[in-house]
């Protein structure tokens, strides 16, 4: 049983409506980001505000300017910074961040920049870390940075793979920062990550391939598109229900 009786999910949505849908199903938390296929980058502006209109459950917002790895250019840097201040000013609850160094090292200077603009914003340290070469020590650092919620697969392709590391971060972080589980997360797989891995949130897409409206066309410009669907989060938001 959880500690408080209720898990805690939080749903990647990569467009407005996504994240709405999300809301819909019972999602606890939206982390708002656009292109899932390159593992998230930071949504547009006008996503970000609308989406701070509609939605009345806590936005977390992922901090990141492009796919590929997670060591920036100065430019980039900049990008993300003045990306955190739009959140400040949105009233965003939060921001999703993460980034390292060319030796695999959590990159602790640039991040601890980018929280001092969040300022009062939550802070999780995203899959980042399930790139970096030394996990304990990462672990470490991300919560000398003060963040508040740690995204792992526990550095395998999904969380079920990677259970068993992250049931030894769990350990580590004896209630320093919360550890959430992301990757491969169904109604069928919640059950093992929450009673064995010992993790109280969970993250997921919770998505649906849509066909979209057009005929054929060229590759790169297919009608088709991912969204959240509220029925596949509503199963994962009562299947956790079941478990508390």
């Amino acid at each position: 049983m959880v500690a408080g009786g209720r898990y805690t999910l939080e749903i990647a949505a990569s467009s407005l409506e996504s994240a709405l849908a999300a809301q819909v199903g019972g999602a606890d938390r939206v982390e708002l980001c656009e292109n899932l296929g390159e593992g998230g980058t930071t949504p547009s502006y006008g996503t970000l505000a609308v989406a701070r209109d509609r939605l009345r459950i806590p936005l977390y917002v992922l901090i990141r300017p492009r796919g590929g790895d997670f060591v920036y250019s100065p430019a980039e840097w900049e990008v993300m910074r003045r990306d955190v201040e739009l959140c400040v000013r949105l009233g965003c609850d939060g921001v999703v961040l993460g980034a390292l160094d060319a030796r695999g090292l959590v990159d602790v200077a640039g991040c601890t920049g980018l929280i001092q603009t969040a300022g009062p914003l939550g802070v999780t340290f995203h899959r980042a870390f399930d790139c970096v070469a030394d996990p304990v020590g990462a672990l470490e650092a991300v919560i000398g940075l003060g963040c508040e919620r740690l995204l792992t697969s526990g550095q395998r392709d999904s969380a079920p793979a990677g259970a068993a590391a992250i049931t030894g971060f769990v350990a580590q972080s004896a209630g320093r920062l919360a550890v959430m589980a992301g990757a491969g997360i169904t109604p069928d797989t919640l059950e093992a990550l929450a009673e064995r891995a010992g993790v109280s949130e969970f993250h997921a897409s919770a998505k649906l391939r849509l066909p979209g409206v057009g005929g054929p066309a060229p590759t790169g410009l297919e009608p088709g598109f991912w969204r959240t669907d509220a029925d596949m989060v509503r199963q994962l938001r009562e299947r956790l229900d079941s478990l508390a």
